[in-house]
């Protein structure tokens, strides 16, 4: 799923933007490494099972979406089949009944999105603390001043020595720790 990668890539992309600031203000003589955010992603424990709870409560949300506008869609079908034999105001009152149908199906639309977003970013959280934590630990104890990231998009590292890639250390520690549990259940999306 590809949003979900984006937002997990997101939250190390500002941490590597927060490190590449310090780096160009020039602290010389300072331990340098980096890892592939994509590939430590990719492998983390709990990222598959977060994935396919994400993929789960999307299909829920569809399943809503989907059938709120099968009923729009059948109150305009009605409508203009009979809308040639309606007075004005019946004509007006079904025009209203439609807009009102459409408004409130856009109104969810737009709750589910921002739940959806909601949910997304509780599963991911978890990783995301334990995959920054591995990271500063090692950052810490091997005495690196900063670590960035080769594998995100903003394009921070160019071209490196691999000697200095640490992105197989942190997913040897991620397999190594104790699970990540992000498949909480999610709270009720009834009608607000």
């Amino acid at each position: 799923m590809r949003s979900f990668v984006r937002v997990m890539l997101s939250a190390l992309v500002l941490t590597t933007l927060a490190a590449a600031g310090a780096l160009a203000q020039g602290t010389g003589g300072m331990k340098v490494a980096y890892i592939n955010s994509q590939k430590i992603i990719a492998e983390a424990p709990g990222r598959a099972e977060a994935e396919a709870q994400i993929q789960k409560e999307m299909n829920a949300y569809q399943a809503e979406v989907r059938k709120m506008s099968d009923s729009l869609n059948a109150l305009v079908a009605a409508y203009t089949k009979v809308q040639a034999t309606l007075s004005p105001a019946a004509k007006a009152g079904k025009e209203k009944e439609i807009e009102a149908k459409r408004n409130e199906y856009e109104q969810r639309t737009q709750e589910l999105e921002q739940k959806a977003q909601q949910r997304q970013a509780e599963l991911v959280r978890p990783i995301m603390q334990k995959i920054n934590g591995i990271i500063e630990q090692i950052r810490s104890e091997e005495g690196y001043a900063m670590i960035l990231d080769a594998g995100n998009q903003a394009g921070v590292v160019v071209a490196a020595d691999s000697s200095l890639d640490l992105t197989d250390k942190v997913i040897a520690r991620l397999k190594a720790s104790a699970p990540v549990s992000s498949t909480t259940p999610p709270k009720p999306t009834g009608p607000t």
